[in-house]
C-alpha cells in the first residue's frame, strides 16, 4: 500500500538515525539567519547533492565570500521538515514533482530557486539485463512515495512493459495501470530499502542517490533508465518561502549552475548525473 509523503513514526526513526553533520559547524549553529556573514546551512542526501556541495564548500564557496555547512539526510522527509521548522536555511536534493507533493500533503511553504542536475531514475535487475525480458509474474518493487512511484511507473511505461490510462501524472500508481501483459507484480517499498531488496526481486526502481550509495552505476548497471529530454525531475535547490533573496542563497546558486559545478559533475558521474547550467 502506497504511504503518505511523511508520517510521524518514520520522521522520528529518521530524526533518531537520519541526520549526520558534515562541515565545520554543529547542530546548535543550525540556521543562523543573520547577515551575509553567516553560515548558510543546507540540507542534502549524500550523493550526488552532499558530494557536489562538498565540492562547492572546499574550492568555491571562499572564494565567492560563501561560509557553507552541509548536513546530510538519510531519507526524503526530514531535509524538508527541518527546512520548515528553521534547523536547515536551504536544501539540495528533491525535484519539483515531490516538492509539490510535500507542500500540499503538509501544509508547507518551500519553494525552488534553482535546478541543479538531474539524477536520472533506473530500473536495476541481478536477473535479467533487458528490462522487457522480466519474466511472466515477476516482482517489480517501485518507491513507495508518491511522486516517486508515479516517476518509476512512467519509467516502465516508456519502453512498454506497462501501459498508464491518459492523463496518468506525476502522482501514477499502480491502479493508473491498463496494459501489464506480463503479469508484473508491484511492490512497493520505502526508496533506501529498494537496493537492498534486489536480491529478491526481479527488478527494482531505484532514485539516482540511493543506487549510487549502494554502488551500483546508473550508467553501467542500469537495465532502463531515464532520458535527459523534457525530464522534469531535475534537483532542485529549496528554501522556506521568503528567503529567496538572502545573498548567501543567491550566492550558492549561482556556483551550482556555475562552469565550474558542470565540469565537476560531467568528470566525476559521467552520465550518472547530468548537470543543469543555466544560461
Amino acid at each position: 500500500m502506497r504511504k503518505p509523503v511523511i508520517s510521524a513514526a518514520a520522521a522520528a526513526l529518521a530524526l533518531g538515525l537520519g541526520l549526520t553533520a558534515c562541515g565545520s559547524g554543529s547542530d546548535s549553529d543550525s540556521a543562523k539567519s543573520g547577515g551575509d556573514g553567516d553560515a548558510l546551512v543546507v540540507g542534502a542526501t549524500a550523493v550526488p547533492a552532499g558530494e557536489v556541495l562538498a565540492y562547492i564548500k572546499k574550492d568555491l564557496a571562499e572564494k565567492a565570500g560563501l561560509d557553507l555547512e552541509i548536513k546530510e539526510f538519510t531519507d526524503y522527509v526530514l531535509p524538508n521538515t527541518a527546512l520548515q521548522e528553521g534547523e536547515l536555511d536551504a536544501n539540495l536534493y528533491q525535484n519539483q514533482p515531490y516538492l509539490d507533493d510535500f507542500n500540499k500533503a503538509k501544509g508547507t511553504d518551500l519553494v525552488p530557486v534553482v535546478k541543479a542536475y538531474l539524477p536520472p531514475m533506473g530500473v536495476y535487475s541481478k536477473k535479467v539485463t533487458d528490462v522487457t525480458k522480466l519474466a511472466d509474474g515477476a516482482t517489480v518493487a517501485v518507491p513507495n512515495d508518491t511522486t516517486n512511484e508515479g516517476r518509476a511507473l512512467k519509467l516502465l511505461a516508456s519502453k512498454g512493459v506497462i501501459a498508464l490510462k491518459a492523463g496518468a501524472g506525476t502522482d501514477a500508481s499502480p491502479a493508473d495501470i491498463t496494459s501489464n501483459p506480463k503479469h508484473l507484480t508491484f511492490k512497493e517499498l520505502e526508496p533506501a530499502q529498494l537496493p537492498r531488496s534486489l536480491d529478491d526481486l526481479a527488478a527494482a526502481v531505484i532514485n539516482n542517490n540511493y543506487a549510487q550509495d549502494a554502488g551500483l552505476s546508473p550508467t553501467k548497471d542500469a537495465i532502463l533508465l531515464e532520458s535527459a529530454e523534457n525530464n522534469p525531475y531535475a534537483n532542485l535547490l529549496a528554501v522556506k518561502k521568503g528567503n529567496e533573496d538572502d545573498p548567501r542563497v543567491e550566492k550558492l546558486a549561482k556556483l551550482l549552475t556555475s562552469p565550474e559545478v558542470k565540469k565537476f559533475i560531467e568528470d566525476k558521474y559521467r552520465g550518472s548525473v547530468l548537470p543543469v547550467v543555466s544560461g
